[in-house]
């Protein structure tokens, strides 16, 4: 049984322009590309939709009561059931939600600030683990795979040229982090 409860409802929500302001992460992780642990690979973590096909980044409603990044680390562990540190903001981006309209936004607007994790710890528990489930895959995997464009342009735009950047910097990513 999971100790934490995913948090619900719309009271503590945060809007801005008519706009649902909504936070996010893309996990990620290095696996060894070879047998000698010469090569990294970065692998991002997906999960299952609770309503639909496609797999999704965890992210949800920003609420009056947390910042923006503890918003990112609270959706991380609810919805994909990780831990780990939270890094660089790579953008904010644009959607229109087709399940989440209501009198704050009548037509589903929402605004997502999305980060990279560095995942240190995968729960055996977490809230939501009976609705969804979570995947390990390489970047080409999880752009095929990926359920909404927004997000797609946020591991493109946003998580590969943020990491690319870091590594041609010539240092692994997670050292300035720990």
């Amino acid at each position: 049984m999971c100790d934490l409860v995913a948090r619900t409802g719309r009271l503590q929500q945060r809007y801005k322009d008519g706009s649902r302001l909504v936070a996010g992460c893309i996990p990620f992780r290095y696996i060894d590309s070879d047998e000698d642990g010469n090569e990294k690979v970065v692998q991002v973590l997906m999960i299952s939709s609770s309503s639909g096909p496609g797999l999704l980044f965890p992210k949800g409603g920003w609420e009056n009561d947390e910042t923006v990044k503890e918003a990112a680390v609270r959706e991380a562990v609810e919805e994909a059931g990780v831990r780990g540190i939270l890094m660089d903001f790579l953008g904010d981006y644009e959607f229109k939600s087709k399940t989440h309209q209501d009198e704050c936004s009548p037509e589903g607007l929402c605004k997502a600030a999305m980060y990279a994790l560095y995942v240190k710890e995968e729960l055996e528990t977490w809230p939501e683990q009976k609705t969804r489930t979570r995947t390990w895959l390489t970047i080409g995997e999880a752009v095929e795979n990926c359920r909404h464009a927004w997000m797609k342009d946020a591991l493109v735009d946003g998580f590969c040229k943020w990491h690319k950047e870091k590594m041609s910097q010539g240092k692994e990513i997670t050292d300035e982090y720990d």
